[in-house]
């Protein structure tokens, strides 16, 4: 099974792919055979039974409106480590109702028995698995799978564990199973009718100001034509008397917040979907708070005095406004000058 041989299959260039000896977890680019093995096995999880997820997740209640299929909004990446430094898997999941997660190596799903492996999910969406200490044995395929009712999505990284020499290549009939397969697979992704969505236009992070109009915009590609859905901090966002969703004749698609308030700063994430798939991308709006404008205004003003000659003096008063009032100080209506040193 493609499973048993997923440590071995994914190192099947052997020497070319050594890298150099590192004491610390780095990024690295897999090749364009190993990207296959990965993407074999998460179109063979995509479409057979798991066991129960670990997490806390329950189905039992749909929300109403609108759902979403599962959209990872930041993939895992490939590492390479030395044996004994500990590694982390990172993704960021949207979806609702929230996705159940489930975490596989080379296949096979990592089970909560298993302390070997600590998965981490944080309320944002963000999704963690992290190994304290590797060893040889974790050299492989990780691929993490989100699932609600409205379907599944997954993505794999890879994991090289550097402990000694390159292991050997696959065997010739090794090798021509999984090439068979990979061709096996291609074919039926290119018999798809359909194209999923793709954006040609999204914006990056915002800053607006509070109390005017906001409008984010992107342009969208697909066949049929995606539908969207805007999220904030993981929520759906629906039509009402301060946000509306808008398509113009041009295929600009906006989301129109008026009036801007503090509380529509966050995470904003929108979904394109169609028969074919998803696509999505997120952004930061920052809220720059309205600055209230006051007229100056006394609030404690001058009081009369009599002082002896030649005693000290204080003359004081309080005063508010905003932006802060500049201050001017005069006796018998002339300016007190401010480089008088005895004032």
């Amino acid at each position: 099974k493609l499973s048993n041989n997923g440590k071995t299959a994914s190192r099947l260039l052997g020497p070319n792919t050594a890298a150099t000896v590192i004491n610390y977890d780095e990024e690295y680019k897999v090749s364009n055979f190993e990207q296959r093995l990965m993407s074999e096995i998460e179109f063979r999880l995509e479409r057979t039974p798991v066991e129960e997820s670990d997490d806390e997740v329950q189905h039992d209640d749909i929300p109403t409106g609108k759902c979403i299929a599962p959209v990872l909004d930041k993939k895992l990446k490939n590492y390479k480590a030395m044996e004994g430094v500990p590694v982390t898997f990172t993704c960021k999941i949207v979806g609702v109702p929230p996705p159940k997660v489930y975490w596989f190596k080379d296949g096979k799903q990592i089970l909560k028995k298993n302390i070997h492996y600590q998965k981490i999910r944080e309320g944002d969406g963000t999704c963690s698995l992290y190994i304290e200490s590797t060893t040889g044995d974790d050299d492989g395929n990780y691929t993490v799978m989100a699932a609600n009712p409205q379907g599944r999505i997954s993505c794999s990284g890879h994991l090289i564990v550097q402990s000694g020499p390159p292991p050997s290549r696959l065997t010739p009939i090794q090798s021509q199973r999984v090439r068979a397969r990979i061709q096996e697979v291609e074919g039926e992704q290119t018999q798809e009718r359909f194209f999923r969505p793709h954006f040609l236009q999204a914006p990056g992070d915002m800053m607006s100001h509070e109390g005017r109009l906001c409008r984010l915009d992107c342009k969208v590609s697909g066949l049929p034509n995606p539908e969207l859905m805007w999220l904030v901090n993981g929520r759906p966002i629906y039509p009402d008397l301060n946000h509306k969703m808008l398509v113009r004749e041009n295929g600009i698609h906006s989301l129109v917040i008026d009036p801007l308030t503090q509380n529509d700063a966050g995470t904003y994430t929108c979904i394109a979907s169609n028969k074919a798939g998803q696509s999505s991308f997120s952004l930061e709006l920052k809220v720059v708070e309205k600055e209230m404008k006051h007229p100056p205004q006394f609030v404690e003003k001058l009081q009369n005095m009599g002082i002896p000659e030649g005693a000290p003096v204080r003359l004081e008063c309080r005063v508010a406004g905003m932006p802060p009032p500049v201050i001017f100080w005069k006796k018998d209506n002339e300016t007190i000058s401010k480089t008088k040193s005895r004032v």
